[in-house]
């Protein structure tokens, strides 16, 4: 499916489903004395600090995830291994509208669990060819569009109850940009998760592969009033 008219324009869009999910010479003799206090040393040292995430790139990709980890920018407040698994939500696209080469594209995290979980703060995004190749993609939080820049809240969702969140983007080429390559999947990492889901999309996506996203929101906040839809 192509990316929106660039004319204004307000329209639900079916659910889309998921399509991945993932994740991703002899040495000299010790005495036993110095063996245990080399050991008693690492034990101290590993109770002052612990080492951050690996940076990791492929595939000539650059990503920018600021909300999947509890340290950084003060993105998310919610523990590791407490917030909510991609695993345990069905992740669609449920709105989109687009003027002036702006696009927005509203996402739904619904729990298909049977137990609650909390997601806090700006879920990460990764753009994907239709054979899966990973393609140029950076993640801006909340900046920049009335409709992705307000501060993030708590949401903890129920099981079969749903959040959501904004992600925009232009098509219209920068400098140095004489078309833009489309995605035809987006791999979302929600708030705290170590994994994430794939969802099917296409987007034109210029501006070095630039997605800005909102924080997640509940269905009754104020955000529904954009694509997302209206509180029941």
């Amino acid at each position: 499916m192509g990316p929106p008219s660039k004319r204004a324009q307000r329209r639900p869009l079916g659910r889309w489903p998921s399509s991945r999910r993932g994740g991703r010479g002899g040495a000299p003799h010790v005495g036993a004395a110095a063996v245990a206090s080399v050991v008693a040393l690492g034990w101290a040292a590993a109770g002052c600090s612990s080492p951050g995430p690996p940076s990791t790139t492929s595939g000539g990709a650059s990503t920018t995830v600021r909300s999947t980890t509890t340290t950084g920018a003060g993105t998310t407040t919610t523990a590791a291994g407490m917030a909510c698994a991609a695993r345990s939500l069905a992740m669609s696209v449920v709105g989109s509208q687009g003027a002036a080469g702006t696009f927005e594209l509203t996402f739904a995290l619904r729990n298909s669990a049977g137990t609650s979980c909390p997601m806090k703060g700006f879920p990460g995004a990764q753009l994907l060819s239709s054979g899966g190749a990973q393609l140029e993609t950076h993640v801006v939080p909340g900046t920049g569009h009335s409709f992705t820049d307000f501060a993030p809240a708590q949401v903890v969702l129920g099981a079969g109850q749903t959040a959501y969140f904004n992600l925009a983007y232009s098509d219209v080429p920068t400098a140095g940009e004489s078309s833009c390559p489309t995605a035809a999947q987006i791999e979302i990492t929600p708030p705290g998760a170590s994994d994430h889901d794939t969802v099917t999309v296409s987007m034109e996506v210029c501006d070095a592969g630039t997605v800005t996203v909102s924080p997640v929101f509940a269905q009754g906040s104020s955000q529904t009033q954009t694509t997302a839809p209206a509180p029941a």
